[in-house]
């Protein structure tokens, strides 16, 4: 967990998008101890006294569980503006290099003129990612972690802020590039969605079965390099259900489109349910900022 491995789960979003004066966001209020989770002797987790200190297993586990707590009460708040809004939410995870920000570029340009998306664009450093997805014409808001290696609720209920979201529609959350520490937070989404490239081992489900396990469904990419790769598909979903049995497993490639238009169906079912659970969407109820 992150808390062990010391990262400064602190992401900072565009001057002119977030206010750290202490009010609250639309529910959302800011806490000024939750950016670094303080220890009895007054250290602080990603710092370098830290680690030289090795804390005890009693401490570090006290830490963790305070964190977690508190995430996951900024995550029931984000999923009160989720359900309000009538907004299907979704937490993209896997690790560098799968692949993501492709598939999603493409996924907003299929759902342009058929269902309004926006995006939460987590990365360490630099705005690479979140400039493309605004070149299809999708709202983005960019969350830079710095040291951090994912995505919290209280960053994502800032980041909400500043994005439209329209009843009917779909918020992407592209977590930072990383198979351990974003299965542990809850950011308030419907669903997690765990993305395997061909480019990877297919043992990676039972490697890192705790993001598998906190998963719904699993994108397996790039599947066009499947002659090219040692990567077994079957074995790969059979690792991942082994993991978690009632997981689901597509198979996709952004470049020949093959298994596309069943990603892009999962997402219209997905949206689908939202509707039927809102009332005031079956009542014709127009857009929430």
């Amino acid at each position: 967990m992150c808390v062990t491995c010391g990262c400064e789960a602190t992401a900072h979003l565009p001057d002119r998008n977030h206010d750290h004066g202490g009010h609250d966001h639309g529910g959302h209020h800011h806490d000024p101890d939750h950016e670094h989770a303080q220890v009895a002797d007054g250290s602080q987790p990603g710092s370098r006294g830290f680690g030289v200190l090795r804390p005890s297993a009693t401490r570090t586990v006290s830490v963790e569980q305070d964190l977690l707590a508190k995430n996951d009460r900024y995550a029931a708040t984000n999923r009160q503006r989720f359900d309000a809004a009538g907004v299907l939410a979704l937490n993209l995870v896997s690790s560098p290099g799968s692949g993501k920000t492709t598939l999603l570029v493409e996924t907003l340009r299929a759902l342009t003129g058929v269902r309004h998306a926006c995006v939460v664009e987590g990365d360490q450093q630099t705005s690479l990612d979140a400039d493309r997805i605004a070149a299809t014409g999708a709202p983005v808001v960019q969350l830079n972690t710095g040291k951090g290696c994912h995505l919290d609720a209280h960053q994502v209920g800032h980041a909400l802020d500043s994005l439209p979201m329209e009843r009917g529609g779909v918020l992407f959350i592209e977590n930072v590039g990383n198979l351990v520490c974003p299965a542990a937070f809850d950011l308030g989404e419907a669903h997690k969605v765990v993305v395997l490239s061909v480019t990877e081992g297919d043992d990676k489900p039972l490697k890192y079965p705790d993001m598998f396990r906190a998963a719904d469904l699993c994108l397996i990419t790039k599947s066009d390099l499947l002659p090219y790769v040692p990567f077994d598909v079957a074995r790969a979903c059979a690792n991942a259900l082994r993991v978690n049995p009632s997981l689901e497993c597509l198979t996709l490639s952004v470049v020949s489109r093959e298994g596309f238009a069943a990603w892009l169906a999962w997402l219209e079912r997905e949206a689908s349910t939202v509707r039927l659970r809102c009332p005031a969407l079956a009542a014709g109820a127009g857009a929430v900022a």
